[in-house]
């Protein structure tokens, strides 16, 4: 689905990434974690073709993604801060991406938005939201268009419990259909019911990638935080 192989960048003497090479398959939820500073934003954007790299390439379902950008309408991305123009409405922002993607975008996915209740306040401008309903906003738009890949950048920061809960059932139900979603957090005990597999980075180099059996097995520990904890300890 996704693979990295080698890939490297540097931002002038800084090393964003260093030799990093990963696969990531569909039907798999895959934690992208590290301390900041490690390289995951920079990742992400690489794979997004945000940012190209020095050496190594990315490939999307087999393809180098530096010669076929239509590979990005099968990603939905949401941000850790989404940006959007403050004086459009709710219901104008998404209309405003239907329009963009046009017949490309597929099928419709609006289960978020009824979830969320966004459909109560479509008429409400993007400058009045409190920073909960952005995320909300940011989380339906990501999940709009019936991706094949889900990138989601702390996607429950700012969000109440209930909120958080209807995002990471949607997570679930959306892997058991065969995607792939890759998630960064800082809150690693919301992703202990949600992935599969674990890449950790550190100083933008790839530190592992295991699955979260593997990962349990050599630890002992059952918890993804207290498992990574251990991990690091042990490799000091």
């Amino acid at each position: 689905m996704i693979i990295a192989n080698n890939i490297n960048k540097k931002f002038g003497k800084l090393k964003a990434l260093d030799n990093v090479s990963v696969t990531c398959n569909k039907g798999e939820c895959v934690a992208l974690i590290g301390p900041n500073g490690s390289g995951k934003t920079t990742f992400i954007k690489s794979i997004l073709g945000m940012v190209v790299c020095d050496n190594g390439f990315i490939t999307f379902n087999g393809k180098n993604i530096l010669h076929d950008w239509k590979y990005r309408s099968a990603i939905g991305y949401m941000p850790q801060i989404g940006r959007y123009p403050d004086n459009m409405t709710i219901g104008q922002l998404i209309d405003m991406m239907k329009d963009i993607r046009g017949k490309s975008g597929g099928e419709i996915d609006e289960e978020l938005i009824g979830s969320f209740g966004l459909d109560l306040m479509l008429h409400k401008r993007m400058r009045t939201l409190s920073g909960g309903t952005r995320q909300k906003v940011s989380a339906s738009l990501a999940f709009l268009f019936n991706p094949e890949v889900l990138i989601l950048d702390e996607p429950t920061a700012g969000l109440d419990p209930v909120s958080a809960e209807i995002l990471k059932d949607k997570i679930v139900k959306e892997k058991a259909k065969g995607k792939l979603v890759l998630i960064t957090s800082h809150i690693l005990s919301e992703l202990d019911d949600l992935v599969t597999q674990v890449i950790y980075m550190q100083d933008g180099k790839l530190l592992f990638q295991k699955s979260i059996e593997l990962l349990r097995a050599d630890t002992g520990q059952l918890k993804l935080s207290k498992a990574i904890a251990a991990f690091m300890l042990k490799s000091k």
